[in-house]
């Protein structure tokens, strides 16, 4: 019925099928029919990625001051959007360019590069606070005045309502995406991957390869066996195409 009726993708049933195992087994204590249902084959898809020229567009046409730092920052500093939305004061380190990013995923802190071009921004964002902020750097309401952080929904509808103005709304872009990015551009212009993932906070190597398949750089030094073949009759047929 998950496929045919509610025509569920294989993650989504592979979702609902664990969560339905784990009430019947740990909480009812019942071991069924339930237990013995294999799961459906996953089905893996690359993630889009932006390019660098897209990216500038979107940050450009952010609809508020506010929403453009967001957006820089989630870029400049490959954060998920949890993580930026918590970021405090004391995290911009200018001493030693690095920004801190403390109980990310897993309860685990790290650091990633400080960006002069984020500093400058994030510098020109903070005169331009009524009230400066000692603990959240992106305080929440309409103000950014709270004693709260500001929501990962405000991160999200940055996101959306730039590449709205940008024309890129039927790209998918999200605040993961510019995490993404942040990854396979580093990837791009040289950077390891064991440097990329101490900077994502990946736990496993395995998790930052995916990169690799979504890096421009790395397909286009790769040629294709075809291009070692010597093939008669390719020169005359092309000619007289």
């Amino acid at each position: 019925m998950l496929f045919t009726k509610l025509k569920f993708s294989p993650n989504t049933v592979t979702l609902r099928l664990a969560a339905l195992r784990f009430f019947y087994i740990h909480v009812l204590k019942k071991n069924g029919s339930l237990a013995e249902t294999p799961y459906p084959k996953k089905v893996f898809r690359l993630p889009e990625i932006r390019s660098q020229e897209e990216v500038a567009r979107l940050i450009d046409a952010a609809e508020f001051p506010f929403h453009r730092i967001l957006l820089m920052t989630l870029y400049a500093t490959g954060a998920r959007r949890a993580e930026a939305a918590r970021l405090k004061v004391s995290d911009i380190d200018s001493q030693r360019m690095v920004v801190h990013i403390r109980g990310g995923k897993g309860r685990k802190d790290r650091d990633v590069m400080l960006s002069p071009k984020l500093l400058e921004a994030l510098r020109v964002y903070w005169r331009g606070l009524r009230r400066k902020p000692t603990n959240w750097l992106f305080p929440g309401n309409r103000w950014h005045t709270a004693s709260c952080p500001v929501t990962t929904k405000v991160l999200w509808t940055a996101c959306q309502r730039a590449a709205q103005r940008a024309g890129l709304e039927d790209k998918h872009i999200h605040p993961h995406t510019l995490r993404r990015c942040f990854a396979t551009h580093l990837l791009e212009a040289g950077a390891d991957l064991r440097t990329i993932q101490m900077l994502l906070g990946h736990r496993d190597l395995e998790e930052t390869t995916i990169y690799l398949h979504l890096s421009r750089r790395h397909l286009s030094v790769t040629s294709s066996p075809l291009d070692a073949l010597t093939i008669r009759g390719t020169e005359e047929q092309t000619q007289s195409a």
